[in-house]
């Protein structure tokens, strides 16, 4: 008989710490994204800094394929919900612009200057934004805090209008956080200031996904046993709630280099975003 729990919260979504020479990351990401705008600004594919409401960091980027878009990928970063903005992750746009996709990336205001309630609106307002610069088919996918805003765009309370979630054929959450009951045991908490009329709210474990969803949980081999078991909890929970769901661990990725698919168009990630 196997027995476990969680005694130490803030280790068990510790990132950085448990990987070796996890302290490159976030640096890591700065100079292969800005080479890749500057490439695209050069060749007028890149729309930076697109405004999608009111606050400081509502701007994103987007974006363009060589020729017509196909659709449309959004990727939220993450950061859990503190840190980070849009500038870290341009070079990951690569995979789905092979693909003739066009790919949204945004920012958005981050806490403790906002509840996570609130980043989710502004999340629907940005995809809002981007959906009408864009036609086709919307695909959603987001890293750690990203994968749990990309799932609740999904979910039945949803901000997005009915038009938008219409034309969602697919997310990808990869290593997201779907419940967000643990990270009130976290010190995190302290800027996050989630309770647990918000966790009950917003967790999208919690929540029922539209119907017709298709949502695959992507995780690392190697990560956090927290990480994994918020990927294969959203996976199962909404396989029962009528979603179409599957739950991934790629052998040999950490929190930080499992989003590092993206980039490569043939990549598993890219190809499973792109599917359906």
């Amino acid at each position: 008989m196997f027995f476990h729990q969680v005694t130490d919260f803030d280790d068990a979504y510790a990132n950085g710490p448990n990987i070796a020479r996890g302290e490159r990351w976030p640096g890591l990401w700065v100079e292969p994204a800005a080479q890749f705008r500057e490439a695209l600004e050069a060749q007028g594919r890149a729309k930076l800094d697109q405004p999608y409401g009111e606050r400081p960091r509502n701007r994103f980027d987007l974006f363009l394929p060589k020729g017509s878009a196909k659709g449309l990928v959004i990727y939220i970063h993450g950061g859990f919900w503190l840190r980070l903005e849009k500038s870290f992750w341009s070079h990951l746009a690569a995979g789905p612009l092979a693909h003739r996709y066009a790919v949204a990336m945004p920012s958005y205001t981050l806490c403790p200057d906002i509840r996570i309630g609130g980043i989710v609106q502004e999340v629907g307002a940005a995809i809002e934004t981007a959906a009408s610069l864009v036609e086709g088919p919307i695909r959603l996918t987001g890293h750690s805090a990203g994968g749990h805003l990309a799932t609740r765009m999904v979910t039945t309370t949803s901000p997005l209008s009915d038009a938008t979630r219409a034309r969602i054929a697919n997310t990808v959450s990869i290593a997201g956080v779907h419940d967000l009951r643990p990270m009130m045991r976290t010190a995190m908490n302290a800027d996050l200031k989630i309770d647990e009329a918000e966790a009950l709210a917003e967790s999208p474990a919690l929540l029922r996904p539209l119907d017709n969803a298709r949502v695959t949980c992507w995780v690392g081999g190697t990560e956090r046993a927290e990480f994994r078991r918020q990927n294969a909890l959203l996976a199962n929970i909404w396989t029962g709630l009528g979603a179409v769901t599957s739950f991934v661990e790629e052998p040999d990725r950490h929190h930080f280099d499992v989003i590092d698919g993206l980039a490569d168009p043939d990549h598993a990630l890219t190809r499973t975003l792109l599917t359906g």
